[in-house]
Protein backbone atom coordinates (compact mmCIF):
# COMPACT_ATOMS: atom_id res chain seq x y z
CA UNK A 1 0.00 0.00 0.00
CA UNK A 2 2.64 1.92 0.78
CA UNK A 3 4.59 1.72 -2.85
CA UNK A 4 1.38 2.49 -4.02
CA UNK A 5 0.24 5.81 -2.17
CA UNK A 6 3.72 6.98 -3.38
CA UNK A 7 2.92 6.31 -7.05
CA UNK A 8 -0.70 7.92 -6.74
CA UNK A 9 0.83 11.29 -4.99
CA UNK A 10 3.27 11.14 -7.91
CA UNK A 11 0.08 10.81 -10.50
CA UNK A 12 -1.44 13.81 -8.81
CA UNK A 13 1.75 15.96 -9.40
CA UNK A 14 3.42 15.82 -6.34
CA UNK A 15 7.00 15.65 -6.12
CA UNK A 16 7.90 12.53 -3.70
CA UNK A 17 10.83 10.55 -2.27
CA UNK A 18 10.90 7.51 -0.23
CA UNK A 19 12.67 5.33 2.41
CA UNK A 20 12.77 1.93 3.79
CA UNK A 21 14.92 0.88 6.04
CA UNK A 22 15.68 -2.28 4.09
CA UNK A 23 17.76 -0.41 1.28
CA UNK A 24 17.00 -3.63 -1.18
CA UNK A 25 13.35 -2.68 -0.96
CA UNK A 26 13.53 1.59 -2.02
CA UNK A 27 16.39 0.82 -4.57
CA UNK A 28 14.18 -1.89 -6.22
CA UNK A 29 10.92 0.33 -6.08
CA UNK A 30 12.74 3.01 -7.49
CA UNK A 31 14.33 1.20 -10.36
CA UNK A 32 11.46 0.13 -11.80
CA UNK A 33 9.63 3.87 -11.03
CA UNK A 34 12.90 6.53 -11.86
CA UNK A 35 10.18 9.67 -11.20
CA UNK A 36 10.48 8.43 -7.50
CA UNK A 37 13.07 9.98 -5.76
CA UNK A 38 15.06 7.27 -3.92
CA UNK A 39 17.02 8.37 -0.14
CA UNK A 40 19.37 5.75 1.30
CA UNK A 41 19.49 7.59 4.93
CA UNK A 42 16.68 8.75 7.12
CA UNK A 43 18.62 12.05 6.88
CA UNK A 44 18.49 12.18 3.11
CA UNK A 45 14.94 11.51 3.40
CA UNK A 46 14.29 14.30 5.81
CA UNK A 47 16.94 16.53 3.73
CA UNK A 48 14.71 15.77 0.54
CA UNK A 49 11.57 17.54 2.11
CA UNK A 50 10.76 21.32 2.11
CA UNK A 51 9.56 22.65 5.38
CA UNK A 52 7.05 22.26 6.85
CA UNK A 53 7.59 18.29 5.85
CA UNK A 54 5.24 16.29 5.14
CA UNK A 55 5.92 13.04 5.76
CA UNK A 56 3.46 9.64 5.71
CA UNK A 57 4.30 6.38 7.77
CA UNK A 58 3.25 3.28 6.23
CA UNK A 59 4.52 0.91 9.05
CA UNK A 60 2.99 -2.31 11.31
CA UNK A 61 0.99 -0.90 13.74
CA UNK A 62 2.62 -0.98 17.39
CA UNK A 63 5.70 -0.20 18.40
CA UNK A 64 7.38 -0.07 14.83
CA UNK A 65 5.53 3.09 14.81
CA UNK A 66 7.41 4.45 17.90
CA UNK A 67 10.35 3.23 16.83
CA UNK A 68 10.04 5.12 13.31
CA UNK A 69 8.98 8.18 15.35
CA UNK A 70 12.15 7.87 17.80
CA UNK A 71 14.47 7.93 14.56
CA UNK A 72 12.67 10.90 12.90
CA UNK A 73 12.70 12.78 16.43
CA UNK A 74 15.58 14.85 16.22
CA UNK A 75 15.17 15.98 12.87
CA UNK A 76 11.65 16.92 13.16
CA UNK A 77 10.97 20.77 13.67
CA UNK A 78 7.93 23.02 14.58
CA UNK A 79 5.25 22.88 12.05
CA UNK A 80 5.89 19.80 10.38
CA UNK A 81 3.32 17.45 9.66
CA UNK A 82 3.46 13.17 10.33
CA UNK A 83 0.98 11.04 8.97
CA UNK A 84 0.41 7.94 10.13
CA UNK A 85 -1.27 6.27 7.27
CA UNK A 86 -1.00 2.79 8.81
CA UNK A 87 -3.68 0.32 11.05
CA UNK A 88 -2.47 1.91 14.86
CA UNK A 89 -4.37 1.75 17.59
CA UNK A 90 -6.21 4.85 18.22
CA UNK A 91 -5.29 5.46 21.59
CA UNK A 92 -1.70 4.60 20.65
CA UNK A 93 -2.61 7.84 18.40
CA UNK A 94 -3.81 9.83 21.10
CA UNK A 95 -0.75 9.52 22.91
CA UNK A 96 1.94 10.33 20.04
CA UNK A 97 -0.33 13.33 18.72
CA UNK A 98 -0.38 14.33 22.41
CA UNK A 99 3.65 14.04 22.72
CA UNK A 100 4.10 15.63 19.42
CA UNK A 101 1.97 18.46 19.81
CA UNK A 102 4.16 19.79 22.80
CA UNK A 103 6.89 20.31 20.10
CA UNK A 104 4.65 22.14 17.64
CA UNK A 105 4.36 19.21 15.79
CA UNK A 106 1.24 18.21 13.87
CA UNK A 107 0.51 14.76 14.28
CA UNK A 108 -2.06 13.01 11.66
CA UNK A 109 -3.66 9.54 12.74
CA UNK A 110 -5.40 8.86 9.38
CA UNK A 111 -7.23 5.35 8.45
CA UNK A 112 -6.40 4.75 4.60
CA UNK A 113 -8.90 1.82 2.76
CA UNK A 114 -8.72 0.17 0.09
CA UNK A 115 -6.28 -2.35 -0.18
CA UNK A 116 -3.05 -2.13 -2.84
CA UNK A 117 -5.43 -1.28 -5.45
CA UNK A 118 -7.71 1.21 -3.81
CA UNK A 119 -4.21 2.79 -2.59
CA UNK A 120 -2.86 3.34 -5.88
CA UNK A 121 -6.60 3.96 -8.11
CA UNK A 122 -7.88 6.14 -4.66
CA UNK A 123 -8.12 5.29 -1.17
CA UNK A 124 -10.84 6.30 1.42
CA UNK A 125 -9.36 8.41 3.72
CA UNK A 126 -10.23 8.72 7.46
CA UNK A 127 -7.97 11.59 8.88
CA UNK A 128 -7.89 12.10 12.32
CA UNK A 129 -5.95 15.38 14.24
CA UNK A 130 -5.45 18.86 14.60
CA UNK A 131 -7.24 21.27 12.23
CA UNK A 132 -4.27 23.15 11.14
CA UNK A 133 -2.43 20.26 10.21
CA UNK A 134 -5.23 18.72 8.10
CA UNK A 135 -6.00 22.08 6.44
CA UNK A 136 -2.06 22.07 5.14
CA UNK A 137 -2.75 18.52 3.51
CA UNK A 138 -6.17 18.02 2.90
CA UNK A 139 -5.25 19.36 -0.66
CA UNK A 140 -3.33 16.43 -1.31
CA UNK A 141 -5.45 13.66 0.66
CA UNK A 142 -8.56 14.66 -1.27
CA UNK A 143 -6.51 14.80 -4.77
CA UNK A 144 -5.55 11.01 -4.28
CA UNK A 145 -8.85 10.14 -2.56
CA UNK A 146 -11.27 7.68 -4.11
CA UNK A 147 -14.78 10.01 -5.19
CA UNK A 148 -17.96 9.47 -4.27
CA UNK A 149 -20.49 12.91 -4.10
CA UNK A 150 -16.82 14.56 -3.41
CA UNK A 151 -13.59 12.67 -2.31
CA UNK A 152 -13.67 9.98 -0.29
CA UNK A 153 -11.43 11.81 2.39
CA UNK A 154 -12.43 13.80 5.98
CA UNK A 155 -11.36 15.25 9.10
CA UNK A 156 -13.36 13.31 11.55
CA UNK A 157 -12.34 15.05 14.51
CA UNK A 158 -9.00 15.69 16.66
CA UNK A 159 -6.36 12.92 17.87
CA UNK A 160 -7.12 9.61 17.49
CA UNK A 161 -10.94 10.04 15.56
CA UNK A 162 -9.48 8.79 12.42
CA UNK A 163 -7.95 5.43 13.70
CA UNK A 164 -10.58 5.16 16.01
CA UNK A 165 -13.36 5.13 12.78
CA UNK A 166 -10.97 3.01 10.87
CA UNK A 167 -10.91 0.36 13.27
CA UNK A 168 -14.74 0.10 13.78
CA UNK A 169 -14.49 -0.19 9.61
CA UNK A 170 -12.50 -2.83 9.91
CA UNK A 171 -14.64 -4.42 13.11
CA UNK A 172 -17.42 -3.88 10.33
CA UNK A 173 -15.41 -5.69 7.98
CA UNK A 174 -14.63 -8.92 9.90
CA UNK A 175 -18.53 -8.78 10.70
CA UNK A 176 -19.60 -8.97 6.71
CA UNK A 177 -17.10 -11.24 5.79
CA UNK A 178 -17.92 -13.73 8.00
CA UNK A 179 -21.79 -13.60 7.49
CA UNK A 180 -20.56 -13.79 3.66
CA UNK A 181 -18.90 -17.18 4.28
CA UNK A 182 -21.44 -18.62 6.54
CA UNK A 183 -23.86 -17.90 3.79
CA UNK A 184 -20.94 -19.87 1.13
CA UNK A 185 -21.15 -22.79 4.15
CA UNK A 186 -24.91 -23.10 4.20
CA UNK A 187 -24.97 -23.16 0.05
CA UNK A 188 -22.21 -25.79 -0.29
CA UNK A 189 -22.95 -27.82 2.81
CA UNK A 190 -26.33 -27.62 3.19
CA UNK A 191 -27.61 -26.78 0.21
CA UNK A 192 -25.19 -29.20 -1.56
CA UNK A 193 -24.59 -26.10 -4.37
CA UNK A 194 -21.41 -26.75 -6.51
CA UNK A 195 -18.64 -23.44 -6.12
CA UNK A 196 -20.05 -22.33 -9.92
CA UNK A 197 -23.66 -22.32 -8.31
CA UNK A 198 -22.31 -20.59 -5.07
CA UNK A 199 -21.08 -18.17 -7.80
CA UNK A 200 -24.12 -17.24 -9.72
CA UNK A 201 -26.16 -16.73 -6.14
CA UNK A 202 -23.64 -13.78 -4.78
CA UNK A 203 -23.10 -12.23 -8.45
CA UNK A 204 -27.13 -12.54 -8.16
CA UNK A 205 -27.25 -10.74 -4.74
CA UNK A 206 -24.28 -8.06 -5.94
CA UNK A 207 -26.86 -6.90 -8.40
CA UNK A 208 -29.44 -5.37 -6.05
CA UNK A 209 -29.73 -4.41 -2.43
CA UNK A 210 -26.45 -6.10 -1.95
CA UNK A 211 -24.47 -4.68 -3.91
CA UNK A 212 -20.90 -4.30 -2.85
CA UNK A 213 -17.06 -4.34 -2.91
CA UNK A 214 -17.03 -7.24 -0.86
CA UNK A 215 -19.94 -8.97 -2.88
CA UNK A 216 -18.39 -8.05 -5.90
CA UNK A 217 -14.74 -9.82 -5.46
CA UNK A 218 -16.10 -12.52 -3.62
CA UNK A 219 -17.47 -13.50 -7.21
CA UNK A 220 -14.04 -13.25 -8.53
CA UNK A 221 -12.45 -15.37 -5.85
CA UNK A 222 -15.41 -18.21 -6.96
CA UNK A 223 -14.69 -17.77 -9.97
CA UNK A 224 -10.55 -18.48 -9.90
CA UNK A 225 -9.59 -22.48 -10.66
CA UNK A 226 -6.36 -23.73 -9.39
CA UNK A 227 -4.04 -23.95 -12.57
CA UNK A 228 -2.61 -27.47 -11.45
CA UNK A 229 -5.74 -29.13 -10.34
CA UNK A 230 -8.27 -27.80 -12.64
CA UNK A 231 -10.48 -27.40 -9.46
CA UNK A 232 -11.97 -24.19 -7.57
CA UNK A 233 -9.47 -22.57 -6.01
CA UNK A 234 -11.36 -21.66 -2.75
CA UNK A 235 -11.92 -25.28 -2.44
CA UNK A 236 -8.36 -25.79 -1.78
CA UNK A 237 -7.52 -23.17 1.12
CA UNK A 238 -7.01 -24.34 4.31
CA UNK A 239 -9.77 -23.19 6.75
CA UNK A 240 -7.95 -21.14 9.35
CA UNK A 241 -8.24 -17.56 8.82
CA UNK A 242 -6.00 -14.95 10.62
CA UNK A 243 -6.28 -11.50 12.04
CA UNK A 244 -4.51 -8.70 12.30
CA UNK A 245 -6.33 -7.24 15.55
CA UNK A 246 -8.54 -4.31 14.34
CA UNK A 247 -11.32 -6.74 14.86
CA UNK A 248 -10.45 -7.60 18.06
CA UNK A 249 -9.87 -3.86 19.11
CA UNK A 250 -13.49 -3.53 18.30
CA UNK A 251 -14.72 -5.68 20.02
CA UNK A 252 -12.29 -4.51 23.13
CA UNK A 253 -13.82 -1.17 22.84
CA UNK A 254 -17.58 -1.79 22.74
CA UNK A 255 -16.39 -3.41 26.18
CA UNK A 256 -15.02 -0.44 27.41
CA UNK A 257 -17.84 1.95 26.23
CA UNK A 258 -20.48 -0.75 27.32
CA UNK A 259 -21.92 -0.77 23.58
CA UNK A 260 -23.04 -4.45 22.33
CA UNK A 261 -21.56 -5.33 19.17
CA UNK A 262 -22.02 -8.77 18.97
CA UNK A 263 -22.20 -9.62 15.37
CA UNK A 264 -18.34 -8.06 15.34
CA UNK A 265 -17.51 -10.14 18.31
CA UNK A 266 -18.97 -13.18 16.89
CA UNK A 267 -16.52 -12.77 13.69
CA UNK A 268 -13.32 -11.90 15.64
CA UNK A 269 -14.05 -15.64 17.61
CA UNK A 270 -15.27 -17.47 14.54
CA UNK A 271 -11.73 -16.43 13.25
CA UNK A 272 -10.24 -17.65 16.54
CA UNK A 273 -12.00 -21.04 15.90
CA UNK A 274 -11.20 -21.84 12.64
CA UNK A 275 -7.45 -21.21 13.67
CA UNK A 276 -7.76 -24.35 15.97
CA UNK A 277 -7.74 -26.57 13.01
CA UNK A 278 -6.37 -29.78 14.65
CA UNK A 279 -8.37 -29.35 17.65
CA UNK A 280 -11.42 -29.10 14.99
CA UNK A 281 -10.44 -32.06 13.16
CA UNK A 282 -10.20 -34.32 16.20
CA UNK A 283 -13.62 -33.08 17.84
CA UNK A 284 -15.32 -33.57 14.28
CA UNK A 285 -14.90 -37.43 14.95
CA UNK A 286 -17.05 -37.45 18.19
CA UNK A 287 -20.16 -37.09 18.98
CA UNK A 288 -21.83 -36.80 15.60
CA UNK A 289 -25.45 -37.37 16.61
CA UNK A 290 -26.85 -34.44 15.19
CA UNK A 291 -26.95 -35.44 10.68
CA UNK A 292 -25.33 -32.69 8.98
CA UNK A 293 -25.47 -34.26 5.60
CA UNK A 294 -26.27 -32.22 2.42
CA UNK A 295 -29.86 -31.99 2.34
CA UNK A 296 -31.94 -34.45 0.60
CA UNK A 297 -33.52 -31.27 -1.03
CA UNK A 298 -33.89 -27.88 -0.19
CA UNK A 299 -36.88 -26.09 0.09
CA UNK A 300 -38.06 -23.27 -2.39
CA UNK A 301 -37.56 -20.33 -0.90
CA UNK A 302 -34.22 -21.57 1.01
CA UNK A 303 -31.67 -19.12 -1.33
CA UNK A 304 -34.20 -16.20 -0.54
CA UNK A 305 -34.37 -17.01 3.09
CA UNK A 306 -30.51 -17.13 2.81
CA UNK A 307 -30.24 -13.38 1.25
CA UNK A 308 -32.43 -11.97 4.05
CA UNK A 309 -30.43 -13.23 6.71
CA UNK A 310 -27.48 -12.01 4.68
CA UNK A 311 -29.19 -8.50 4.00
CA UNK A 312 -30.54 -8.32 7.36
CA UNK A 313 -27.53 -9.20 9.05
CA UNK A 314 -25.15 -6.87 7.21
CA UNK A 315 -27.43 -3.77 8.47
CA UNK A 316 -27.09 -4.82 11.77
CA UNK A 317 -23.34 -5.14 11.74
CA UNK A 318 -23.28 -1.40 10.35
CA UNK A 319 -25.75 -0.43 12.75
CA UNK A 320 -23.76 -1.94 15.56
CA UNK A 321 -20.19 0.08 13.88
CA UNK A 322 -22.73 3.43 13.95
CA UNK A 323 -23.89 2.86 17.70
CA UNK A 324 -20.37 2.42 19.20
CA UNK A 325 -18.87 5.04 16.83
CA UNK A 326 -21.37 7.29 18.73
CA UNK A 327 -20.44 6.56 22.20
CA UNK A 328 -16.68 6.72 21.18
CA UNK A 329 -17.56 10.20 19.99
CA UNK A 330 -18.85 11.40 23.58
CA UNK A 331 -16.78 9.16 25.45
CA UNK A 332 -13.62 10.93 23.64
CA UNK A 333 -14.96 14.44 22.34
CA UNK A 334 -14.52 13.77 18.92
CA UNK A 335 -17.77 14.87 17.38
CA UNK A 336 -17.75 12.37 14.54
CA UNK A 337 -19.48 13.42 11.40
CA UNK A 338 -21.86 10.63 11.07
CA UNK A 339 -23.40 11.79 7.41
CA UNK A 340 -19.55 12.19 6.40
CA UNK A 341 -18.65 8.45 7.54
CA UNK A 342 -21.15 7.36 5.45
CA UNK A 343 -20.17 9.23 2.33
CA UNK A 344 -17.30 8.42 2.66
CA UNK A 345 -16.97 5.01 3.03
CA UNK A 346 -18.92 4.45 -0.40
CA UNK A 347 -15.84 5.00 -2.18
CA UNK A 348 -12.61 3.56 -2.03
CA UNK A 349 -12.91 1.55 1.18
CA UNK A 350 -13.61 -2.36 1.75
CA UNK A 351 -16.72 -2.22 3.17
CA UNK A 352 -18.50 0.16 0.51
CA UNK A 353 -22.05 -0.86 -0.54
CA UNK A 354 -24.95 0.17 -1.63
CA UNK A 355 -26.57 0.50 1.93
CA UNK A 356 -24.38 3.25 2.96
CA UNK A 357 -26.90 5.45 0.82
CA UNK A 358 -29.77 4.07 3.27
CA UNK A 359 -27.20 4.86 6.38
CA UNK A 360 -26.64 8.80 5.30
CA UNK A 361 -29.78 9.56 4.58
CA UNK A 362 -31.09 8.53 7.93
CA UNK A 363 -28.23 10.42 9.51
CA UNK A 364 -29.30 13.57 7.48
CA UNK A 365 -32.71 13.03 8.93
CA UNK A 366 -31.70 12.69 12.29
CA UNK A 367 -28.49 13.44 13.32
CA UNK A 368 -29.01 12.47 16.96
CA UNK A 369 -30.05 8.86 15.51
CA UNK A 370 -29.07 6.25 18.46
CA UNK A 371 -29.08 3.34 16.02
CA UNK A 372 -30.07 2.59 12.75
CA UNK A 373 -32.21 -0.08 14.60
CA UNK A 374 -35.17 2.48 14.89
CA UNK A 375 -34.99 4.63 11.66
CA UNK A 376 -37.96 4.26 10.40
CA UNK A 377 -36.50 2.70 6.69
CA UNK A 378 -34.37 0.46 8.27
CA UNK A 379 -36.90 -0.87 10.27
CA UNK A 380 -39.19 -1.20 7.46
CA UNK A 381 -36.59 -3.39 5.76
CA UNK A 382 -35.86 -5.33 8.74
CA UNK A 383 -40.00 -5.75 8.78
CA UNK A 384 -39.92 -7.29 5.42
CA UNK A 385 -36.95 -9.07 6.28
CA UNK A 386 -37.31 -10.59 9.57
CA UNK A 387 -39.27 -13.83 9.00
CA UNK A 388 -37.21 -15.68 6.33
CA UNK A 389 -34.08 -14.45 8.72
CA UNK A 390 -35.66 -16.65 11.13
CA UNK A 391 -36.76 -19.63 9.47
CA UNK A 392 -32.71 -19.59 7.96
CA UNK A 393 -31.73 -19.55 11.13
CA UNK A 394 -33.87 -22.62 12.19
CA UNK A 395 -32.42 -24.55 9.07
CA UNK A 396 -28.80 -24.14 10.07
CA UNK A 397 -29.40 -25.00 13.93
CA UNK A 398 -31.05 -27.93 12.78
CA UNK A 399 -28.27 -29.23 10.46
CA UNK A 400 -25.98 -28.06 12.80
CA UNK A 401 -24.35 -25.55 11.08
CA UNK A 402 -22.84 -22.87 12.73
CA UNK A 403 -24.16 -19.26 11.82
CA UNK A 404 -22.39 -17.26 14.33
CA UNK A 405 -22.71 -13.91 12.59
CA UNK A 406 -25.92 -14.24 11.24
CA UNK A 407 -27.33 -16.31 14.77
CA UNK A 408 -25.93 -13.34 16.96
CA UNK A 409 -27.44 -10.39 14.55
CA UNK A 410 -30.95 -12.06 14.87
CA UNK A 411 -30.27 -11.93 18.64
CA UNK A 412 -28.98 -8.42 18.85
CA UNK A 413 -31.84 -7.31 16.92
CA UNK A 414 -34.50 -9.34 19.31
CA UNK A 415 -32.59 -7.69 21.74
CA UNK A 416 -32.63 -4.48 21.06
CA UNK A 417 -36.54 -4.70 20.48
CA UNK A 418 -36.95 -6.06 23.98
CA UNK A 419 -38.55 -3.88 26.46
CA UNK A 420 -38.22 -6.10 29.05
CA UNK A 421 -34.60 -8.18 29.11
CA UNK A 422 -34.00 -10.96 32.10
CA UNK A 423 -31.08 -9.05 33.69
CA UNK A 424 -33.77 -8.39 36.42
CA UNK A 425 -32.89 -12.03 37.57
CA UNK A 426 -29.21 -11.37 37.39
CA UNK A 427 -29.37 -8.25 39.37
CA UNK A 428 -30.97 -10.39 41.62
CA UNK A 429 -28.21 -13.15 41.49
CA UNK A 430 -25.37 -10.61 41.96
CA UNK A 431 -27.21 -8.83 45.01
CA UNK A 432 -27.68 -12.30 46.53
CA UNK A 433 -23.86 -13.54 46.57
CA UNK A 434 -21.68 -9.73 46.04
CA UNK A 435 -24.43 -7.58 48.01
CA UNK A 436 -24.55 -5.48 44.74
CA UNK A 437 -28.25 -4.11 45.01
CA UNK A 438 -30.38 -3.10 42.43
CA UNK A 439 -33.21 -0.69 41.59
CA UNK A 440 -36.51 -1.31 41.32
CA UNK A 441 -39.64 -0.82 39.03
CA UNK A 442 -42.31 0.36 41.22
CA UNK A 443 -39.79 2.62 43.80
CA UNK A 444 -36.95 5.13 43.55
CA UNK A 445 -33.86 4.21 44.98
CA UNK A 446 -31.01 2.03 45.35
CA UNK A 447 -31.93 -1.44 47.51
CA UNK A 448 -30.14 -4.47 48.89
CA UNK A 449 -32.38 -7.28 50.25
CA UNK A 450 -30.56 -10.02 52.68
CA UNK A 451 -31.50 -13.14 50.83
CA UNK A 452 -30.57 -15.63 53.60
Amino acid sequence: MGQNLALNFHNNGYAVTVYNRTTEKTKNFVTKHPEIKRSSTLREFVDNLTRPKRILLMVTAGAAVDATLNDLDKFLEKGDIVIDGGNSFFQDTERRCTRLSERGIHYMGVGVSGGEEGALKGPCIMAGGPREGYDQISKMLTAVAAKSEGACCQLLGPRGAGHYVKMVHNGIEYALMQIMAEAYDLLTRYAGFDIKQVHDVFADWNKAELNSFLMEIATTVLERVDSETKKPLVSLILDSAKQKGTGKWTSQSSMDLGIPTPTIDAAVAARNLSALKPERVTASKLNNSVNRERSSGIGPNFVEQLRSAVQASIIMSYAQGFHLMRAASTEYAYDLPFVEIARIWKGGCIIRAKLLDQIKQAFMKNGDLPNLVVDPQTANTLSGLERDWRELVKTAKEHAIPIPAINASLDYFDGYRSERLPANFIQALRDHFGAHGYERIDKQGHFHTNWT
